[in-house]
């Protein structure tokens, strides 16, 4: 397959840190992968023109509870395949589905239910990769819970933390926890030795405990400026080591509540190369208004265009976000395309060490999105495989 377009972004950095965009430009895949890369008009007839719009990698999504009516958490096979040929329709490519905090045995249980399912959806030959569980808890500060249960929140123990990494037979790619916990150090050692990216977040740690964390092996902050310390000019708390931190990257949810577009704009100007997009996003995402779960216990999606899900004590609970949608709000704060483009796409994939996924580069999986003029998905592609839009061929 040889696809001409009229823009590119290809999110690969360059020499400079930035991503490069061709306009115009091509790509050649060929067994679901890309052999080939270039500006300017393609060598020979393109099988596809994309004559407007931007072609982008595919979305790379590290948060996502559940959507269209599904808690993954609590869901089976035929409903995980579900949200992965369904998801393609926001431009996501691949993603983590995420368990907050729950009883540690149904965390566990819930992971040992994940695995089965792991080997069946990684591929992309169903649609959205599936690339292993984040699980957001239980190691959490009942100080920070947001819409967790505090009641079920334990600390990091040796024991607690085998029985996570047990019960998810290899599946488990990425914890979230509060690193000012007792035995959390020592944790997050245990963690990353085990494969596992580990992630500040639902925390009151100082930037002190924040950098110590980073020392023993944390990468990420989940969720920036939500359910954490934040930042004061005397004390940084966990956003301000965050932003100033090079060993940490962290995520944003960029529905436009969650986070103001200011503070997002912020964000990407602060930490260039270390902001990457999620969605957050909870069974509601993909539905209209009413009653959805989260973590097992209720939330309520209002009228309004992006308006995020709540508990019932008004408490913010997930996202209904879409990455495609993510990706033109950030550009809509005066963040340049390629950047947001890259923090919805590389960046991501770089985190969970996948260099093979979100991005336009020879050798790298065929996972596509034809985005709009305003940034919508209009046409997505999996290893090669056109899984959303119209016929193309």
């Amino acid at each position: 397959m040889l696809i001409a377009a009229a823009r590119i972004v290809t999110a690969s950095a360059t020499s400079s840190g930035a991503s490069a965009v061709l306009a115009p430009g091509y790509v050649s895949c060929a067994d679901g992968r890309i052999v080939a890369v270039g500006s300017g008009p393609p060598p020979g007839k393109p099988d596809l023109q994309l004559r407007d719009g931007v072609l982008v990698p595919g979305f790379v999504d590290l948060q996502v509870n559940g959507y269209f009516g599904i808690e993954l958490a609590a869901a089976d096979f035929a409903d995980w395949l579900t949200i992965s040929r369904r998801l393609v329709e926001t431009g996501t490519t691949a993603f983590m589905p995420t368990f907050i905090t729950s009883p540690l045995d149904d965390m566990a249980n819930a992971l040992r239910r994940a695995a089965e399912f792991h080997g069946k959806l990684a591929d992309g030959s169903q649609g959205a990769r599936v690339l292993g569980v984040h699980a957001e808890g239980p190691f959490i500060s009942p100080r920070r819970p947001g819409a967790h249960n505090t009641e079920w929140i334990v600390n990091p123990d040796p024991g607690a933390v085998g029985t996570l990494l047990a019960a998810g037979g290899g599946n488990l790619r990425m914890v979230t926890l509060a690193p000012e916990r007792d035995g959390a150090l020592a944790a997050i050692k245990q963690l990353t030795a085990a494969g596992v990216l580990v992630s500040v977040g639902h925390s009151d740690a100082t930037a002190q405990q924040v950098s110590a964390a980073a020392r023993c092996g944390a990468a990420m902050v989940t969720h920036l400026f939500n359910a954490q310390r934040p930042m004061h000019h005397r004390e940084p708390g966990v956003v301000g080591q965050a932003l100033a931190d090079s060993r940490l990257t962290s995520s944003l949810i960029a529905d436009l509540h969650h986070v103001s577009g200011q503070v997002a704009a912020i964000a990407f100007a602060a930490a260039p190369g270390r902001i990457c997009l999620i969605t957050d996003a909870a069974a509601c995402a993909g539905m209209p208004p009413g009653g959805y779960v989260l973590g097992g216990e209720p939330i309520e999606l209002a009228e309004g265009d992006g308006t995020p899900p709540k508990r019932s004590d008004g408490t913010i609970a997930g996202s209904a976000l879409r990455m495609d949608s993510a990706v033109a709000n950030v550009v809509a704060t005066g963040v340049g395309l390629a950047e947001a483009v890259a923090a919805g796409t590389r960046i991501p994939a770089d985190l969970i060490g996948r260099p093979d996924l979100g991005r336009i580069a020879p050798s790298a999986a065929a996972d596509l999105t034809w985005l709009s003029d305003d940034l919508r998905t209009i046409a997505t592609w999996v290893g090669g495989q056109q899984y959303f839009g119209p016929h193309l061929g």
